[in-house]
């Protein structure tokens, strides 16, 4: 059995990181051998949608089931239509995570644990106005917590305020300090982030044009 766990380094050793599409590696180990294999995770510095393109990579790694702190409404669609079991409130080390898992001590969540995020490219929450490339202009509405401005593409996603009740938060243990990213990688995941600006913005005067000639 492939488990993954979101984690704060790449190896057992390192605390198990809270978040999940924006974990900073995934951990992925052999149930039996507790050999493993560890990925950065390269959703972190996405402007939007780092939890569908994180739960993504890893259905496509074969992975059966997810261990982190959190998971939000969008990763835990993608991962539970794959059939991965999610595994939520995990804390100490990757290890110990995946022998707790192991041994029933962390239970399976049949739902999102947290509410979704507003972001560059993710849903609107709540109530509010909509701009997206398939949509024009509109009301959005759904489930959502905080407030947040974003601007994507497909319907229901765009630039909106949202305000609603969040959704209970489990209790956590204290998590370990996360470990700070070096220059090098900040200035990547920066590139990363300015190249995904630069589409999304071609993208919306496209589709302006596009709106002006009708």
């Amino acid at each position: 059995m492939k488990i993954c766990v979101t984690a704060t380094a790449g190896d057992l050793n390192a605390q198990v990181d809270p978040r999940f599409g924006r974990c900073q590696y995934f951990v992925i180990v052999d149930s039996e051998t507790m050999a493993f294999e560890a990925m950065a995770n390269e959703a972190i510095a996405a402007p939007g949608g780092a939890g569908i393109q994180a739960a993504q990579t890893m259905v496509n790694k074969g992975v059966n089931v997810v261990i982190s702190g959190n998971i939000g409404p969008n990763a835990f669609q993608v991962l539970s239509t794959a059939g991965v079991k999610i595994g939520t409130g995990a804390y100490g080390t990757v290890q110990e995570a995946v022998e707790m898992y192991k041994g029933g001590k962390l239970g399976e969540t049949g739902t999102s644990t947290v509410a979704a995020h507003a972001g560059m490219g993710a849903t609107a929450p709540g109530g509010g106005f909509g701009m997206g490339t398939s949509m024009g202009m509109g009301m959005g509405g759904g489930r959502g917590g905080g407030r947040g401005q974003g601007m994507g593409r497909g319907m229901g996603r765009g630039m909106g305020l949202g305000m609603q009740q969040p959704l209970p938060s489990q209790p956590q243990a204290p998590q370990a300090p996360i470990k700070p990213r070096t220059k090098e990688e900040e200035i990547e995941d920066l590139s990363n982030m300015a190249n995904r600006l630069v589409k999304d913005l071609e993208e919306v005067k496209k589709r302006l044009e596009e709106l002006k000639k009708r």
